[in-house]
């Protein structure tokens, strides 16, 4: 097998920040696509870039968060049980998952989708900010919705098949395995593509942590990468007064923006012979597979 990369950039719309730099690194081909955020400032900015290049590589990142204190947004559906008491998107998960009302949540993932099809956009995929629909904080997940969603539109969702054992956060999470089992028979019955494998990294700027350690940190997963199509995700930003008002680690955007500029990086690719994918490669398992994987969910839940 060989061993495949997509590097996608989250927050597209987020900031103007945000956006010079990801229209940038698509415009160069240095990264396989980015995810826009339809409620975030700078979303129509984005989306009018994307038109004029018609074939771009954008998909959707479902947000149902709005976490920065100087700079929050309301949904699109402006449902009083998806903001808080400022009347923005909630900050955590947890507030989210407790006081989101169940219809209001899927009428926004709706809504977002609506709103990349009226800006006449050819969406490649979807994932989710801070991953919110996932359950992690209450176990309240909207993932079987949002499957279905993607479904209707054959298009992939970020989740991934297996778990990198090197990955420490995700290989960390209580019982990940036994429930990424559930989440894949579910998404493979349903006919949505995903990758083998997701690989993260700290959001934020650790302790003691140099852009050279950082670049060191990235380089080494490109070099251990398993064999299958795997996704990293990116939050790249280029450096200015907008983006140290609002955002505490803005450092390590602007470190992401410079790393996938680098000759290092790019030499590490080509050395280690990764190949530079997208979500276009993605493609949902046989119609074999998918009804024994819906038999197989069907046992677990009568199982349940």
């Amino acid at each position: 097998m060989t061993r495949s990369l997509i590097i996608n950039c989250d927050d597209f719309g987020q900031s103007k920040a945000a956006n010079q730099a990801i229209i940038h690194l698509l415009e160069e081909g240095k990264v396989s696509s980015a995810t826009l955020m339809p409620p975030a400032p700078e979303f129509e900015e984005a989306a009018a870039w994307c038109r004029t290049r018609q074939e771009v590589n954008v998909g959707l990142h479902l947000t149902l968060t709005s976490e920065y204190d100087g700079l929050r947004w309301r949904s699109l559906t402006d449902h009083p049980s998806l903001h808080d008491e400022n009347g923005y998107m909630y900050k955590t998960i947890r507030d989210f998952e407790l006081n989101a009302a169940p219809k209001a949540v899927r009428a926004e993932i709706v809504a977002q989708f609506r709103a990349v099809a009226r800006a006449g956009l050819n969406i490649t995929h979807v994932d989710n900010h801070m991953g919110s629909l996932y359950g992690l904080a209450t176990g309240r997940s909207y993932l079987p919705f949002v499957f279905w969603e993607c479904s209707k539109r054959k298009r992939p969702f970020r989740i991934f098949r297996k778990i990198y054992k090197k990955d420490t956060f995700l290989a960390s999470i209580p019982n990940a395995e036994s429930m990424l089992e559930g989440i894949v028979e579910l998404a493979d019955a349903l006919g949505v593509g995903m990758p083998d494998y997701l690989l993260s990294h700290p959001y934020d700027v650790e302790e003691g942590e140099t852009y050279d350690s950082f670049k060191k940190s990235l380089i080494e997963k490109v070099y251990e990468l398993p064999e299958g199509v795997s996704e990293t995700y990116i939050h790249p930003a280029v450096e200015n007064d907008e983006l140290k008002a609002f955002l505490p680690a803005w450092q390590k955007r602007v470190w992401e923006y410079e790393l996938i500029q680098d000759e290092d990086f790019a030499y590490a690719l080509k050395d280690a012979r990764v190949t530079l994918t997208n979500y276009r490669s993605i493609r949902p398992r046989s119609g074999r597979a998918r009804a024994r994987a819906a038999l197989a969910l069907a046992g677990r839940l009568l199982r349940k």
